[in-house]
């Protein structure tokens, strides 16, 4: 059976209501509760879930209807459970207004904007039939918009979408539930390192899941930014993504862009990854569903098939990305075009073989299949030597024991002006040089000065533990002051050397950060929990009290639009 009564003019968010209907469940003699606000959308709900009443038909969107499923045949359980409504409304409201630096309310949208006139972002959880009209208000008073709510139109998406995109703004959304921007977190997100590597999703929980993984490899984010699940459709054809790309593109501090989605529409994928090749930064792109042999790069994009891969590989491109950035604070960037050939000058067999793999591939030469001397690669000016050959010792320590062969081939680069990164390693633990890292360091410090006019790259990999003799923590030190990059692995070397001998053509103008990516201020319309996180995390945030005008009739509101 269903009692069932309308508790006039109490708009609640739906959030705060689902909670509030969990509760009133477990009263006894009760099945199971319904609390949900009256608007079209609600009723229809009410009604194919079996909990309509015909008392509903009298509800607006401003009131709350009740309807409670049980066996009893009693008509007092609406008054129990009208009472315990009130008492779970009143501890909601004296909940949320403890705070000692209490969130600041606005119940008119001017009000809002008078409070927060700088804020840039509207952040809206309302009901979907709601959202365009408050969406174009946020438009019109050139505010960005992230629409968490869901059931808007794909009409109203692309209408809103178009006239962000005139505007100079952007509409994250539809049933967008996740965006970091600038640190602050709208709707679900995390507590993140910053990092150099920026985000876009047109999935939340993806965004969420890669970021994650970012962190958990010790890097961090500068934004992340949030599409909706149709943006990558035909209809909409990647509006938002196109926007996102753009923003990121020009922000200085985003040095990677990862890009994720749900299996986009084949043609719209494909302008999406025309307009990350005109970008000049690495993007990784996982278009889940589109399978991409691994490894596979097309020009400056990396394609990945998992959110673990494509962490991974954000990450490795990070750590390039900030070599540079250190090697160019340095001086130390190869001179190119006359500095643009690669030297590696390698104690361990292995380590050779496989770096002089990775550079043939990378470059398209071919590797030298007799490997007379040592030598594992030598192609177009490209030289990768094995040091730890017979032929280097015959009659003298190993290279690992002894730096003084590898010391000299180092030197003979003051003459090979064509040489811009030299590539080494350093290998530690039982048997090895007492201190190799200095014996290293200042071999490439006498280089150096030897060429004052033709800067070199160094770029060494270090194979040994904090707990070998040397300690591999106090051997890099020294390698890092001596101006020497430490790579993670040969891939990640090989991968830097590669960049830095390819010429960038520097950017035409000065890239114009967007305003939005130097700091976010929200209005935040309808669910209150975005608004109190917002507050805790120390963002600015308005939170307007969103109700639907005239009770939600449609006739009342256009009247009252004309009399406006």
């Amino acid at each position: 059976m269903i009692h069932a009564f309308v508790k006039k003019g109490c708009f609640q968010d739906s959030v705060s209501l689902m909670l509030i209907s969990r509760k009133l469940s477990d009263t006894p003699e009760v099945d199971e509760v319904s609390v949900m606000m009256g608007t079209p959308a609600n009723k229809l709900l009410i009604a194919a879930t079996g909990f309509w009443a015909p008392i509903f038909d009298t509800a607006t969107a401003n009131d709350i209807c009740v309807a409670i499923k049980s066996e009893s045949q009693n008509n007092l359980i609406t008054v129990k459970i009208g009472t315990e409504l009130d008492a779970a409304l009143n501890n909601l409201s004296e909940s949320q207004g403890t705070s000692k630096n209490r969130l600041q309310k606005a119940r008119r949208w001017q009000s809002a904007l008078d409070k927060l006139p700088d804020a840039n972002v509207v952040l809206i959880s309302i009901a979907g039939e709601y959202v365009a009209e408050l969406s174009n208000l946020a438009l019109d008073n050139h505010k960005n918009v992230m629409i968490f709510s869901d059931n808007v139109t794909l009409e109203d998406e692309i209408k809103l979408k178009q006239k962000a995109r005139a505007n100079g703004l952007i509409v994250m959304g539809p049933d967008c539930g996740t965006s970091m921007i600038a640190g602050t977190p709208l709707a679900f997100a995390n507590v993140l390192p910053h990092g150099n590597i920026g985000i876009i999703g047109a999935s939340g929980t993806g965004i969420q899941e890669l970021a994650s993984q970012i962190a958990l490899l010790d890097h961090g984010i500068t934004h992340a930014l949030g599409l909706g699940g149709r943006d990558l459709t035909a209809e909409v054809g990647g509006i938002s993504a196109l926007s996102a790309l753009n923003m990121l593109a020009n922000d200085p501090e985003t040095q990677v862009i990862t890009f994720v989605s749900k299996p986009p529409d084949a043609a719209v994928r494909q302008i999406i990854l025309t307009a990350m090749q005109a970008i000049a930064k690495p993007i990784v792109a996982l278009f889940l569903g589109s399978y991409s042999k691994d490894g596979d790069v097309d020009k400056n994009i990396y394609l990945a098939n998992t959110l673990d891969q494509a962490a991974r590989i954000a990450c490795q491109l990070s750590n390039i990305e900030r070599h540079r950035t250190d090697l160019l604070a340095a001086n130390q960037l190869p001179n190119i075009p006359l500095s643009n050939k690669i030297s590696g000058l390698y104690t361990g067999g292995t380590l050779a073989a496989e770096m002089a793999l990775l550079l043939a591939s990378k470059l398209k030469i071919k590797l030298d299949p007799q490997h007379d001397q040592g030598v594992m690669l030598n192609a177009d000016g490209h030289k990768i030597i094995d040091l730890g050959d017979d032929f280097y010792t015959m009659g003298k320590p190993h290279p690992m024991i002894d730096p003084t062969t590898r010391t000299q081939q180092i030197l003979a680069l003051a003459s090979q002006q064509q040489i811009g990164v030299l590539l080494v390693d350093l290998v530690i633990g039982y048997g090895a040089e007492a201190d190799p890292a200095s014996s290293l360091a200042a071999a490439v410090i006498d280089l150096r000065r030897a060429r004052p006019d033709y800067p070199i790259a160094v770029i060494a990999t270090i194979t040994g533990t904090v707990q070998d003799p040397q300690n591999r923590d106090l051997q890099q030190n020294i390698l890092k002051h001596a101006g020497i990059i430490i790579a993670h692995n040969l891939p990640e070397a090989a991968h830097l050397a590669v960049s830095l001998i390819n010429l960038r053509d520097p950017p035409l103008n000065l890239p114009q950060k967007s305003d939005l990516l130097k700091g976010v201020k929200v209005i935040n319309a309808g669910l209150r929990r975005f608004a109190d996180d917002l507050h805790a995390s120390g963002s600015t945030v308005v939170h307007y009290q969103w109700a639907p005008i005239a009770g939600g009739n449609l006739v009342l509101q256009n009247l009252l639009k004309k009399l406006v």
